[in-house]
């Protein structure tokens, strides 16, 4: 039924079958195969669905949102409880944008050239899907070659199996493969067949007519913000998941005052040192920043004199300058949360720990 065959062979297939169990009469059987082309995947080929099929994946959608979401709830509770999973389901989409931009795999076919560009080009799930593709166009082979006055015509067939084969059209103009097998069209990514002629003609990138935007890893950076800038999927990626990290930390860290104050202060630590070694990339060279007459030493005035500088104040929350303990932005973010957490209370820490194991059960 989900086999995926040749017309042809999906005939023969279920001409053994109905023959092996003796049920060539019985008339649902005969029902069945009249509808074939609604249910064989060998009639569906050339048809892109995206990968849904079947209803499993809504069953599979109803599964995750059933267990944050129960018959009993009110609308406040379901809209609260809903949010939830939404957001625990943006947390993995984030968490799995991530994934991908940490390496590439490890190439495990002989077609490097063209994995190693897979790899760079489709997301980790898709590059896993098409691997196998590349694997198996190490057994075909090119039996023909047809020039004609629109497309080169290619015959594939397995190794040592020239009784299957399959017809690829090229046109070189529009770099355009086609091929019988309709698995490109079908899947949104190259078949065998495809890659074999690819090979065969020396190509080593994937051609950008068979490239569906939807599978790469570029799709998100292609959507811009009302305000016209490219918005950066691998920063936003971090920044999501370094904000969903920070608010488990914060449910369990609030909880002690001992943990607060050093999870307090190893966060304002790492802020400060982040923020000079920002600053201190953005200084101009000492090569441009000094004087032009030479007679001056560059860390004294014109009179020769070394330069006094004032020292400045510095805070002792956020160790900057400028400014006070008292008159601190983030000393009045902090008192601010602190609030919000007490009058909270233990629930929503709770509730937070209780999704953070619902989240490591589910990935």
């Amino acid at each position: 039924m989900t086999g995926d065959y040749e017309i042809p062979v999906f005939k023969r297939k279920w001409v053994q079958l109905i023959e092996e169990f003796g049920i060539e009469d019985k008339p649902w059987v005969i029902n069945m195969y009249e509808e074939k082309h609604m249910w064989a995947t060998a009639y569906l080929r050339g048809k892109f669905f995206a990968g849904f099929r079947t209803t499993s994946r809504c069953e599979g959608l109803h599964s995750v949102v059933g267990r944050y979401v129960g018959s009993r709830y009110d609308l406040t509770s379901f809209v609260e409880h809903f949010q939830r999973c939404v957001a625990h389901m943006c947390f993995n989409e984030f968490n799995a944008d991530y994934e991908f931009t940490r390496g590439v795999p490890v190439m495990q076919t002989c077609i490097e050239l063209l994995e190693r560009y897979a790899a760079e080009l489709y997301t980790h799930e898709i590059f896993l899907f098409f691997r196998p593709f590349l694997s198996r166009a190490g057994s075909m082979r090119v039996l023909n070659i047809d020039n004609t006055d629109d497309c080169i015509k290619y015959i594939v067939c397995k190794h040592g199996r020239p009784d299957f084969t399959w017809t690829v059209d090229f046109r070189q103009e529009e770099m355009i493969f086609m091929c019988t097998c309709l698995r490109m069209e079908s899947f949104g990514i190259p078949c065998e067949h495809i890659v074999k002629v690819l090979v065969d003609r020396d190509i080593r990138e994937i051609p950008r007519s068979m490239v569906l935007d939807r599978w790469t890893k570029k799709v998100k950076s292609a959507l811009n913000d009302p305000s016209g800038f490219t918005r950066d999927a691998v920063v936003i990626s971090r920044q999501s998941a370094l904000v969903e990290f920070s608010k488990q930390l914060a449910a369990v860290a609030t909880k002690v005052p001992e943990r607060y104050e050093e999870t307090h202060d190893l966060i304002m630590g790492l802020y400060s040192s982040y923020k000079v070694a920002d600053e201190g990339d953005n200084q101009p060279h000492s090569g441009v920043a000094r004087s032009s007459n030479p007679y001056v030493h560059p860390t004294t005035g014109g009179s020769g004199q070394p330069s006094k500088k004032k020292k400045r104040q510095r805070c002792s929350v956020c160790q900057m300058e400028g400014h006070k303990k008292t008159t601190c932005p983030w000393q009045k973010d902090i008192d601010n949360n602190v609030i919000e957490n007490e009058a909270i209370g233990s629930d929503d820490g709770d509730m937070c720990t209780e999704a953070t194991t619902e989240l490591d059960s589910d990935s």
